[in-house]
């Protein structure tokens, strides 16, 4: 019998369980800046913490689920004995690779910290200092790495779930890392010599934990095997195939990421944690919005590829891209305005300065004017992916990677760590416009004209809100001088004020909320 699901519908569900998760991170920065501030030890976690989350992209979250659920769909529409099978043969193969990956990472931390921080590596030669935060970060290394096996298992079991219509349980999941490491950082690390190792304890034990939730529905649903090795099973070699270009070409924002963490450690002390503590404010947009958005379309798409539904297909990649507009033009033009209240509130606190905050929100402008090519991006390469395309979205991944870099080589020196987050935002960019194009010259997708006017009077009403923000919004020394409850409802009513402006505004412009209605009926 078929049954309706409403895209809408299930966005609203990944958002508001991603959304538990993003306030979660929050706090859980909030309590790391508390703790560490922006000094030695948090450039050290967020260095330890980059690693083996970017290598968790590469074989988790990104190219992974582009390869693997357009193949899933395959045989969850056939039996689901054969399912099961294939999921633990999914499970056992990519388990095993990544096993040897991170075991190589704990034995090998010294060598990895020095391929991704080499500037402290040559520091450590010359300076006590340098040589105390290099050997920290090895350590943290060996401790943050084994994470990376956890999440991988965890992102098999958690693209069946969205496959299957389950998206709350996968966009909860999240959730429980951050409450362990907020439990590590409030009860055991004020209790050690070297803080930051209980963050790198609550990393630990929190992949343990988001792992152990996927289980019991996994079972439920009778796909839960014993996992092994199988791979040259077909199933397994087909997502092979897909996946292993597509191991760059989805994950080029990590990429360009871990390229100026590389720099950064050339840099300054502090440098990056200011880009994280920046980074973490897009990536909230980024999680709660584009990231659900394209959870949510990719299987809708494939399963559009395999029945030959072109309309359908067209469809589904309109409505991603006008949901994307609608929250990420608002999203990008209030982080710009409001960035130093933004990080006054969240971050300002014990160890975390006036000084600190000022530096932080300059990284966050810079980035910022990338903020909705990124989001675009999102939603935009599983249209690649659902046709089972891996080797354009590589080939655009190496012109914004190579742009990145030739970016950063020409705004480091004059801007400093601001060079380096403006050279993510120009890199990004550049991968959307190379898509868009791509997109449309194979006859993938083409954009209507109805959704260029949709999206031009969103950016009115933006420029409106943003406009009237900036005559009101205090600046950082005000900011400063406030109390923290103070502070927090200057920006919630900042906040509220702005998505009241915007919503009218956009209403008065002609946008209707029927423009982002869209379902899909599948058996």
């Amino acid at each position: 019998m078929a049954k309706k699901r409403n895209l809408l519908k299930s966005g609203m569900v990944v958002s508001s369980a991603t959304l538990m998760s993003r306030i979660l991170g929050l706090v859980r920065d909030m309590v790391i800046a508390d703790l560490l501030g922006a000094g030695m030890a948090a450039d050290v976690f967020f260095f330890a913490n980059r690693i083996p989350n970017f290598f968790r992209r590469l074989f988790a979250e990104g190219a992974f689920n582009q390869a693997f659920v357009p193949v899933l769909t395959e045989y969850t529409e056939k039996d689901q004995d054969e399912a099961r099978r294939f999921i633990a043969k999914v499970a056992g193969t990519l388990g095993l690779v990544v096993l040897i990956i991170t075991v190589a990472g704990v034995l090998g931390s010294t060598f990895v910290a020095m391929a991704f921080g080499w500037g402290w590596y040559m520091d450590a030669q010359k300076t006590a200092a340098g040589a105390e935060r290099f050997e920290l970060a090895s350590l943290v290394l060996k401790i943050t790495f084994p994470y990376l096996w956890f999440i991988t298992v965890t992102s098999v079991f958690s693209a069946v779930l969205n496959t299957l219509g389950r998206f709350a349980v996968p966009a909860l999941t999240p959730c429980l890392l951050n409450l362990s490491i907020i439990t590590a950082a409030l009860c055991l690390a004020p209790h050690m010599d070297e803080p930051v190792l209980g963050l790198a304890w609550g990393m630990f034990i929190g992949g343990i934990i988001q792992l152990a939730l996927q289980l019991p529905f996994i079972s439920r649903l009778g796909l839960l095997g014993l996992p092994r090795a199988a791979w040259n099973d077909p199933g397994v070699k087909k997502i092979r195939t897909l996946m292993l270009p597509a191991l760059f070409g989805v994950s080029v924002n990590q990429i360009n990421l871990l390229v100026n963490v590389t720099l950064a450690s050339f840099l300054a002390t502090g440098t990056i944690s200011y880009l994280y503590y920046s980074d973490r404010i897009l990536e909230f947009p980024l999680g709660m919005f584009a990231v659900a958005i394209s959870t949510v379309i990719m299987p809708v798409l494939s399963r559009s590829r395999t029945s030959g539904d072109s309309d359908k297909f067209h469809r589904s990649m309109d409505w991603g891209v006008r949901m994307v507009l609608t929250l990420g033009i608002p999203a990008m033009a209030g982080i710009i305005v409001l960035r130093e209240a933004i990080i006054s509130v969240i971050f300002m606190r014990g160890n975390f300065t006036a000084a600190d905050a000022a530096m932080s929100s300059a990284s966050l402008l810079a980035s910022a004017t990338g903020l909705l090519s990124l989001m675009l991006v999102r939603v935009l390469v599983p249209g690649f992916y659902a046709v089972q395309d891996t080797k354009t979205p590589v080939r655009y991944g190496i012109y914004s990677m190579i742009s990145n870099i030739m970016f950063n080589l020409m705004l480091i020196w004059p801007l400093g760590y601001i060079g380096l987050a403006l050279s993510t935002a120009l890199s990004g960019t550049v991968n959307l416009v190379f898509l868009i194009w791509g997109l449309r010259g194979q006859g993938i997708y083409r954009m209507d004209s109805s959704v260029l006017v949709f999206g031009l009077r969103l950016i009115v009403a933006a420029l409106i809100m943003a406009g009237l923000l900036y005559l009101v919004v205090p600046d950082i020394q005000a900011f400063a001088a406030m109390e923290q409850w103070l502070r927090i409802l200057w920006l919630a009513g900042l906040v509220g004020s702005g998505a009241l402006v915007y919503f009218l505004a956009s209403l008065l412009l002609g946008v209707r909320t029927r423009d982002l209605r869209v379902s899909e009926t599948f058996d």
